[in-house]
């Protein structure tokens, strides 16, 4: 009986085990589409890439050049020529996007946005207007005036407003002091996937 028990136990821990490394396995090559949405869930935009990786905290995703993106809000279409790898974080709220070029990240864009979710084949997220960008080595916040007008038009509550700013200034204090998460991830996966 004891054996029968040991046995149930250690299959259960390698199932769970197996299991867990399944979802964190690497998913080359899965195609999933990513929709940004406006507050509450209005289409915004959306494009494609290929998943890198999928954790219970985040996904990774692989841009390459030539991708198109359904701009909706402005009813275009726009083809991308840059190659990017996009952070996109299920409990935190902010997106984070790396542009590549010549194996080195050359800028950041970051959308602070209500957490992501993830379906079989698609990434959304609710984008609340304030971005943080890095093009030449210093941090910026842009879209401010967007984030005010939008929070007027599709009206934001004040606690989504206050969140959103608390929000914003963790991720700049993280980007400041080189504490962007997910760094180290980003710089395997350029060796790997650019």
């Amino acid at each position: 009986m004891k054996k029968m028990l040991k046995d149930k136990r250690l299959f259960l821990l390698n199932y769970a085990i197996i299991m867990k490394k399944r979802r964190r396995e690497c998913t080359m090559k899965k195609k999933m589409k990513i929709q940004a949405f406006k507050h509450p869930n209005i289409p915004h935009y959306e494009w494609e890439g290929e998943m890198l990786e999928k954790t219970d905290d985040y996904v990774i995703v692989l841009c390459k050049p030539g991708r198109e993106l359904v701009h909706h809000t402005k009813g275009r279409v726009f083809t991308l020529e840059n190659t990017t790898i996009e952070l996109f974080p299920l409990n935190e709220w902010y997106t984070i996007s790396c542009q590549i070029r010549e194996g080195e990240i050359k800028s950041y864009y970051c959308n602070i946005a209500k957490p992501s979710e993830i379906t079989e084949d698609a990434i959304t997220f609710v984008d609340l207007d304030l971005d943080l960008i890095n093009k030449f080595g210093e941090w910026e916040v842009v879209d401010e005036d967007e984030f005010i007008e939008n929070s007027e038009k599709y009206r934001y509550s004040n606690d989504l407003i206050e969140k959103t700013k608390k929000e914003l200034r963790k991720l700049k204090e993280k980007a400041e002091k080189n504490a962007l998460p997910f760094h180290q991830k980003i710089e395997e996966y350029m060796k790997k996937a650019v």
